[in-house]
C-alpha cells in the first residue's frame, strides 16, 4: 500500500497564517490591554458616581423629614413640660368643695377659663387630650395602667379610675392617660 502523501506545503500555510494571526495579537494585545484597563476603570468609576448619587438622595430624604419633624414636634418637650401645669389646674378646680365653689366663683371660672385656654393652644399646636372615662375599656396604647383592683360590677380592662389625662401630638403620644384597671375576671 502506498503512504499518504505529505502535504507540507498546506502545513507552512498553517505556519505562516499562525504567525500572521501571532503578529497582529501582539500588537493589538497592548491596546486591548489598555482598553480593558479603561472600560474597568470607567465601571468602576460609574459605580461610585451611581453610590455617591444615592447617598446624596437618601441624605436629602432624610434632611427633609427630620426638617418635617422639627416642624411637626419640635415642641413636644415644651408641652411634655406643660402637662404638670394643666393637671395642676385640673386639680386646683376639682378639689374645691361646692360652698368654696359658690364663695370664689369668679376664680374657680377664671382657673376654668385658663385650662380651656390652655386646652386650646394646645390642640393649635396639634396636641390633643387623651381624657378618659371610667368605664371605657383599657388601651395600652393610650392609657397606663397605674394599679388593678377587683371591683364588683365591672368587667377586667375596664377603667375604673382616671389619675391624669393623656395627650397625644399629631400621632405621638405625649403622656399616657394614667388609669386603674379592673382586675374582675368574672363581671
Amino acid at each position: 500500500m502506498a503512504e499518504p502523501e505529505k502535504d507540507d506545503f498546506l502545513d507552512d500555510i498553517d505556519e505562516a497564517e499562525a504567525e500572521e494571526l501571532a503578529d497582529e495579537f501582539e500588537e493589538l494585545e497592548p491596546e486591548a490591554i489598555e482598553l480593558d484597563s479603561l472600560r474597568a476603570e470607567r465601571d468602576a468609576l460609574q459605580d461610585k458616581f451611581m453610590r455617591a448619587l444615592a447617598d446624596a438622595e437618601n441624605s436629602r430624604k432624610r434632611a427633609q423629614k427630620e426638617r418635617h419633624d422639627a416642624e411637626r414636634y419640635g415642641g413636644s418637650r415644651l408641652a411634655r413640660d406643660l402637662l404638670p401645669v394643666y393637671d395642676n389646674l385640673k386639680r386646683a378646680v376639682e378639689s374645691a368643695p361646692q360652698e368654696q365653689k359658690e364663695l370664689a366663683a369668679a376664680l374657680i371660672e377664671g382657673v376654668e377659663l385658663t385650662m380651656r385656654e390652655m386646652v386650646s393652644v394646645l390642640k393649635k399646636h396639634g396636641i390633643e387630650p387623651i381624657a378618659p372615662k371610667v368605664g371605657d375599656k383599657f388601651d395600652p396604647q393610650h392609657h397606663e395602667a397605674m394599679f388593678e383592683a377587683p371591683v364588683p360590677g365591672t368587667k377586667a380592662g375596664e377603667i375604673i379610675q382616671v389619675s391624669a389625662d393623656g395627650f397625644i401630638m399629631h400621632d405621638r403620644l405625649l403622656r399616657p392617660a394614667q388609669v386603674g384597671v379592673s382586675s374582675n375576671t368574672g363581671g
